[in-house]
C-alpha cells in the first residue's frame, strides 16, 4: 500500500485557505457583520476636491457634474454611475432621456463652478459649455463613446 503525500503546493494552498478563515473568524469575531454600511456622500452638497493640474481639474468638473446629475435625479452618485454600466446589477431608475437631461445640466454647472473657482481660464469656459452642450450624452449612456466622438 502507497500512502499519498501531499506535494508542498497543496501545503501552500492548504496553508492560505486556514489563514483566509482565520482572518474571516477574527473580523467577525471583532463585529464586522454589525458594521454599517459606508456613508455616501450627498450629491447636492459641495465636495472638497483637488484642485491644480489639468488631470485633477478634469476629474473635479467631471464628479461634480455626476453629483449635480444625481442630485437632480434625487440619487447617489454611485447609484447613478452603476446605473450606466450594464452587467452591475444596479437597476436604472431613471429613463435615457432623463439621464441625458440631468447629467447635460449637472455638466454645465459643473462647468459654471470651475470657471468661478478660477480652476479654468475664464476664456475656455464658453468652449466647455458648447463641447458640454453638444456632446452625444445619450450615447454616453448607451455605453458607445469614445474621445473621438467628443472630438471629431
Amino acid at each position: 500500500m502507497t500512502r499519498s503525500r501531499m506535494t508542498p503546493a497543496l501545503w501552500v494552498l492548504a496553508a492560505l485557505l486556514a489563514s483566509i478563515l482565520a482572518l474571516v473568524a477574527v473580523e467577525l469575531g471583532k463585529g464586522a457583520a454589525n458594521e454599517p454600511g459606508p456613508k455616501l456622500a450627498d450629491p447636492c452638497r459641495p465636495r472638497p476636491g483637488r484642485t491644480g493640474g489639468f488631470d485633477a481639474t478634469i476629474q473635479r468638473i467631471v464628479l461634480d457634474g455626476l453629483d449635480g446629475a444625481a442630485c437632480r435625479l434625487h440619487s447617489t452618485r454611485e447609484e447613478l454611475v452603476l446605473s450606466l454600466a450594464p452587467g452591475t446589477g444596479v437597476r436604472r431608475r431613471w429613463d435615457e432621456h432623463t439621464i441625458e437631461v440631468a447629467v447635460r445640466a449637472g455638466m454645465l454647472r459643473s462647468v459654471d463652478e470651475a470657471d468661478r473657482r478660477g480652476d479654468i481660464p475664464s476664456f475656455a469656459t464658453p468652449l466647455l459649455r458648447r463641447l458640454v452642450e453638444s456632446a452625444p450624452i445619450d450615447r454616453l449612456i448607451r455605453g458607445g463613446i469614445s474621445l473621438n466622438n467628443l472630438f471629431g
